[in-house]
């Protein structure tokens, strides 16, 4: 091994290719597998990352994995040829370092655009100052920009670059980096408009799904970042979508090569071998008698009421699902008797049974819900029951009050269990104190499981992660689980079914709709 490693910096040092690599450096396979990458391309690779790495010694503070120093090379090398890319690594892979690694090699060129969701834009500010603090982070959150120099990096929110588009519009930014790209899929949508009138030589979309429910959501992020290339929406769709829907494996093998110089995705199998397993458990809770009767009076409430038609029908039909999931839950998130909680639920109490076990063994554990008042329940149980305090990551908490509860719950001494929405906390977190994950209830998207999930298992974990989802037995959450089980078609872009699923329930007649709703009470 070390002497490849010698022949190749041999060759990087200006040595010729042919005669110094050894043989199975000229058969290297491309990121898609279609083609044999070139020894001049592979060796151009390999100066650039030794480059890179050569240049961060002493300005990033980081120890940067091998893969985590070709992807920054990899930024340099694309946008500087394409305009724009697409990094899309398996969530818990250090895109974040990655992105500022690549935002210090282009200090000099002036004021530098970071733009994430609202909760992360503490976390963006706080990783620079730790991995970079020859940069200076700017939180902004709508005021005057003034004079920027370089070394700036301005970290904002989606919602602020959608309200302020025009400020953002008419500053001249060296780079735009799009952190949770995948808030942009519809490009129909303000915040999405807003970041394509941004104006920048280097655009770089950061996400760990370009696709969570349909290949147009892929094409946003291209045309996003390399509008020359990815013009055409009709075009893309003609040439991959359809046959790909159609089940044309030869066009998904077309997309792989039309995306691959852009679109860099690693998986945790491929560079991070050393990373704890993640072992996954699912665990199907039978209903109490209680859950049984009012699930069906629910459904039989909405049968009466109709469900009407067009944009009436879809809202109809979610708030039925909305009401059959929180019957699933608790039954008293919909009776609103809340005075006991054991013994009502069955999906409560195995989360509880596994509480109290992880609490014994000293594990601590993550929580994701997609309800507040669940989570509330549940916080008021670690209480009452097992005398713990458990913090409640959600929506309505300010930045600083985000930031405590996560720089808290990793230290040492923090709390033994945290909940968390799944929305607000499923990406760009780090919570590697906690090896267990509780996914208290179903989200239609599996992608979105997956990121939250990631949470604890990436880069800093030390221990297998074992990851639990509790599903309900006969109810609408097993139509749900059904769908996480189906492949896609594009395996390693992350497709799933996401809330476009319920508009496509919503598309069912009634007795269809009825079928997928309703008990199964022969299981």
């Amino acid at each position: 091994m070390g002497a490849s490693v010698t022949a190749w910096r041999n060759v990087a040092r200006g040595a010729d290719a042919g005669d110094l690599l050894p043989v199975a450096a000229h058969a290297t396979p491309n990121a898609a597998g279609t083609a044999i990458v070139s020894a001049e391309r592979a060796v151009r690779a390999f100066r650039d990352t030794e480059d890179v790495t050569a240049a961060l010694r002493g300005t990033l503070r980081a120890s940067l994995r091998p893969y985590q120093a070709r992807g920054i090379a990899w930024l340099h090398r694309t946008t500087s040829e394409y305009g724009g890319a697409v990094l899309a690594d398996e969530m818990g892979l250090g895109k974040t370092v990655q992105a500022i690694g690549f935002l210090i090699g282009r200090a000099t060129d002036g004021p530098q655009l970071v733009v994430c969701p609202t909760s992360l834009v503490g976390n963006w500010v706080h990783e620079i100052e730790r991995f970079a603090p020859e940069l200076r982070p700017l939180p902004w959150r709508g005021t005057p920009l003034g004079d920027l120099g370089p070394g700036t990096i301005v970290v904002t929110g989606y919602p602020t670059l959608r309200g302020h588009s025009d400020v953002v519009a008419e500053s001249e930014w060296a780079t735009a980096v799009f952190d949770e790209a995948q808030v942009l899929k519809n490009p129909r949508t303000q915040v999405s408009k807003a970041a394509r009138a941004v104006t920048a030589p280097a655009r770089v979309a950061l996400t760990g799904t370009p696709v969570e429910n349909n290949l147009d959501e892929l094409w946003a992020l291209l045309n996003l970042v390399t509008p020359t290339a990815f013009t055409h929406k009709a075009r893309f769709r003609r040439r991959f979508v359809r046959p790909i829907e159609e089940g044309s494996q030869a066009a998904v093998q077309r997309l792989h090569d039309a995306i691959e110089p852009i679109v860099l995705g690693r998986r945790k199998l491929q560079v991070a071998a050393n990373l704890p397993p993640k072992i996954h458990t699912d665990l199907v809770c039978d209903l109490t008698g209680e859950q049984q009767r009012l699930y069906d009076e629910v459904l039989d409430r909405a049968e009466a009421d109709g469900f009407g038609a067009g944009a009436e029908r879809n809202a109809r039909v979610l708030a039925a699902l909305t009401a059959l999931k929180q019957v699933c839950n608790h039954p008293g998130l919909v009776s609103g008797d809340l005075a006991e909680l054991i013994g009502r639920s069955g999906k409560f109490d195995v989360c509880s049974d596994i509480l109290a076990a992880n609490l014994e063994l000293g594990y601590p554990t993550l929580v994701f819900t997609q309800y507040r008042r669940t989570g509330e329940l549940l916080a008021r149980h670690c209480a009452e029951n097992f005398g713990v305090r458990a913090p409640i990551f959600h929506g309505g908490l300010s930045h600083a009050e985000r930031g405590e509860i996560v720089t808290d719950f990793q230290s040492a001494q923090g709390p033994p269990i945290l909940i968390l929405s799944l929305r607000a906390a499923g990406t760009g977190l780090t919570l590697t104190r906690a090896a267990d994950v509780v996914h208290y209830d179903r989200w239609w998207n599996p992608a979105v499981e997956a990121q939250a999930s990631d949470r604890a298992h990436r880069i800093g974990q030390t221990r297998p992660v074992t990851v639990t989802t509790l599903t309900s037995a006969t109810t609408v959450e097993e139509h749900i689980a059904g769908m996480h089980d189906r492949k896609s078609a594009l395996a390693g872009l992350g497709t799933g079914a996401g809330r476009s699923a319920v508009a496509r329930l919503a598309r069912l007649d009634d007795d269809d709709l009825l079928a997928v709703l309703r008990r199964k009470r022969g299981n």
